[in-house]
């Protein structure tokens, strides 16, 4: 048994039954901003002060920064205090996931060094403002499938139940409008891989300063992405309008192909279905570690918990780290990865009766001072581990943003892995991009995909 930290969790004052659904009182949604950050996390460090108090994130870039750069490394300097490796690491059970003991018994290569911890997590006053407004007003829509009576923020800040943790995750500030390069490799356990070009837009109106739940016509983000190599998979183009409320209205989805030339429905873009070009490694409600609907699963709020975490993982961003050094056979270079000691939201998912999904159950480990899920253990139908996901994550300080770099996810039975994010030779993710609903209307996807 794993020891979580039922203790701060009654001292919070709070109930994890599925049929918890109302917002907070106006006492508890009191603490946030004094004992509580404004986004919920404890803000205290640890009784062992291998966890340091919450200060503020990081939000001053290193000097000589200019934007649009990869972000400098504001921790370069530092060594690790531990590694954990397959010799060692039953000796640290307590503070890993399933996952992850499965990479050590598997991967002889496999390590995890850890670092000072660095409570880096921040975002912009705003985010913070209706965070804690949202407390007292945000509610479940009935069955948990969707949120109401929020804006901007994140729904829930002192969560009450396990549907609620995960709303937070998916709701979080990512920026209003913003453009990447989510190139992505499928590796296999030779290390050989080809690297796909992914470019992707986002807009996401929830976040737009003055919008409500009310305001958004139930799209809480649009999304775009096209295949720019190799060329074989070039020009095909998705579209998403994900829904706030799936149990009202499900994602919406459109798909062009370059050699059909034309727009058509894709409603298997949900769920379990493979991802974009992934080898069959990820399926779609995997982007951002979970997007999905939440209505086939049940959801358990476990507890809080110490772990060992991917996090300001710098290393892993630069442009000076190439993919042909870090996609290695199995898993991503050690070298290259940074773990850290957290608090985390630990979340059990499971399948309800009736529903299908190839994962029946899941745990995710949600960060308590960004709401992102950093890692995450896969379940098959047997009931055996399958997949273990990590999101190496790091602040965008000039926005302030906190958010991954890179998505990870490792199937144990292949050997085989995919790593996502690949930005490392392109730009930057851009948080200034600037779009409006109409750049993502199905009626435009044939222009926008012709090669």
């Amino acid at each position: 048994m794993r020891n979580f930290n039922y203790l701060a969790l009654a001292l919070a004052g709070l109930t994890f039954g599925s049929g918890a659904m109302a917002a907070v009182g106006a006492d508890q949604a009191a603490r946030l901003g004094k004992d509580l950050t404004p986004m919920g996390a404890e803000k205290a460090g640890n009784a062992a002060g291998t966890i340091p108090a919450w200060d503020g994130g990081l939000t001053t870039p290193p000097a000589g920064y200019k934007v649009g750069d990869h972000h400098p490394d504001p921790f370069a300097g530092e060594k690790p205090t531990l590694s954990i490796t397959p010799a060692n690491y039953k000796q640290y059970a307590d503070q890993l996931t399933a996952g992850q003991e499965a990479m050590f018994a598997r991967y002889p290569t496999f390590r995890m060094d850890i670092y000072p911890t660095h409570r880096t997590a921040a975002f912009p006053q705003r985010t913070y403002d209706f965070s804690i407004q949202n407390a007292t007003t945000a509610n479940l829509t009935a069955g948990g499938d969707g949120v109401e009576s929020a804006a901007e923020g994140v729904p829930f800040p002192i969560p009450q139940n396990g549907q609620e943790v995960i709303w937070n995750h998916k709701m979080k500030f990512k920026g209003v409008s913003s453009a990447r390069w989510n190139n992505q490799a499928a590796v296999a356990p030779g290390g050989q891989y080809n690297l796909v070009r992914l470019r992707e837009e986002f807009l996401g109106l929830y976040y737009k300063p003055g919008n409500t739940i009310a305001d958004i016509n139930n799209i809480l983000l649009y999304f775009y992405q096209v295949v720019e190599s190799p060329a074989r998979l070039a020009g095909q183009v998705l579209l998403v309008h994900e829904t706030l409320n799936q149990q009202a209205q499900v994602r919406q989805a459109w798909v062009y192909n370059p050699g059909q030339r034309r727009v058509r429905r894709a409603p298997n873009v949900a769920y379990d279905n493979p991802g974009t070009a992934s080898d069959g490694l990820r399926t779609n409600d995997m982007t951002d570690m979970f997007n999905g609907a939440l209505d086939r699963y049940d959801w358990k709020l476990v507890g809080k918990q110490e772990m060992y975490v991917p996090y300001n993982s710098y290393k892993a961003h630069s442009d000076k780290s190439t993919l042909a050094d870090m996609l290695t056979p199995n898993h991503i270079n050690p070298d290259y990865l940074r773990y850290e000691l957290h608090r985390v939201w630990v979340v059990e998912a499971t399948l309800k009766e009736g529903k299908r999904h190839i994962n029946p159950r899941r745990t995710f480990y949600v960060d308590e001072d960004s709401w992102q899920i950093l890692t995450l253990d896969h379940y098959d139908s047997q009931g055996n581990l399958w997949r273990y996901s990590e999101a190496p994550s790091i602040s965008y300080y000039e926005v302030p943003v906190f958010w991954t770099t890179m998505e990870n996810h490792h199937d144990l039975k292949s050997g085989r892995y995919i790593a996502g994010g690949l930005d490392n030779q392109d730009e930057i993710v851009d948080f200034s991009h600037q779009s409006g609903p109409d750049d993502y209307n199905p009626q435009n996807l044939r222009g926008r995909g012709v090669r």
